[in-house]
């Protein structure tokens, strides 16, 4: 009688619970389809998130990849110069062609040409390629010896300390505009700085050499 009674208890709270289960389903199915649409629109949207980024990366990949083919190919067809002048723009990475173009005419020494192509680039957004620009910009002065313009140019570069550009590099070619203007104390203590806290790079490296130069001549 005991064994009847329990397991009818048992039967009573199975169906208890059934009943609670399917009555929580009739009350709140309309929140629960609400709430799994919300969640299904926000897997879509991660979804197309990351495949409109897959694609963007794509696009942005070719578009550099054609820029730099274009820049190879100027040393034996300089025709193609208008070529890349036409795909060097404002985007993101289309204005990566003036910098392109701004080193081709360094390499054939007409740096007023260069240096237009290098003021093209807008101030915004600060990247590598900015970044790129004005350190250019800043050697493009050194060869004018304008070494005090240079070094106004190198000294803001420092003062954004940006994440996506060598500052080693920044600071060699600083080092360099003060030794070319004398300024040997200035020089000096650049490039040991470089020397100290890049000694793994190659301007590090480079800096070595210079401080050795330099102590040897005083």
């Amino acid at each position: 009688m005991k064994k009847e009674i329990k397991k009818q208890i048992k039967e009573d709270e199975f169906v208890s619970v059934v009943t609670h289960v399917v009555r929580f389903f009739q009350t709140h199915h309309k929140t629960m389809a609400a709430a799994a649409a919300g969640i299904l629109a926000v897997i879509l949207l991660v979804i197309g998130v990351r495949f409109l980024r897959a694609r963007t990366l794509q696009k942005q990949s070719r578009i550099v990849t054609e820029l730099i083919s274009l820049r190879s190919e100027l040393d034996k067809d300089p025709k193609k110069l208008a070529d890349l002048e036409k795909k060097a723009g404002d985007g993101k990475f289309e204005r990566f062609g003036y910098v392109l173009i701004g080193t081709y005419w360094m390499d054939n020494g007409d740096l007023s040409k260069a240096e237009e192509a290098f003021r093209k680039i807008k101030d915004r957004p600060r990247d590598l390629t900015y970044y790129q620009a004005k350190d250019l910009l800043g050697q493009i002065a050194v060869l004018r010896k304008d070494y005090d313009g240079a070094v106004k140019i190198f000294d803001a570069i420092e003062k954004d300390r940006p994440q996506d550009y060598a500052l080693d590099a920044v600071l060699f070619h600083k080092a360099e505009a003060l030794e070319k203007k004398g300024d040997k104390a200035g020089a000096l203590a650049l490039y040991k700085k470089l020397q100290e806290t890049y000694s793994q790079t190659y301007f590090g490296y480079d800096a070595s050499m210079k401080v050795r130069k330099l102590e040897a001549g005083q």
